[in-house]
């Protein structure tokens, strides 16, 4: 499996799986449970991280990495109930701009 933005895709899952390890371990701060869930969703983030580094450009793949800011942005809001203020999605649209030109090889 190497096409030619596989690279970009797992560094993109494993954004999304690392913020999703992050909320679970602020679930486990009251219940224990998720804590294990965690953990495994940030292994797994881990290990495409890896295979992403292997397949593409330092300088191309970990920039992808600030998505986790933008599902970050998401769970907050969406399951902790925390406010997204216009100062919020303007950070993470001026982060999406400096990754589509960071993240782009010629």
């Amino acid at each position: 499996m190497k096409g030619r933005h596989t690279g970009k895709w797992f560094m993109l899952a494993s954004a999304f799986l690392t913020a999703t390890g992050q909320l679970f371990w602020k679930w486990g701060l009251t219940e224990w449970s998720y804590l294990g869930i965690g953990f495994v969703c940030y292994g797994l983030g881990a290990i495409l991280m890896i295979k992403a580094f292997a397949l593409e450009k330092l300088s191309v793949a970990y920039p992808l990495m600030c998505a986790s800011y933008v599902f970050a942005l998401i769970y907050g809001h969406f399951l902790l109930g925390e406010e997204m203020t216009l100062q919020k999605l303007a950070a993470v649209v001026l982060l999406g701009i400096g990754v589509t030109l960071t993240s782009v090889d010629r």
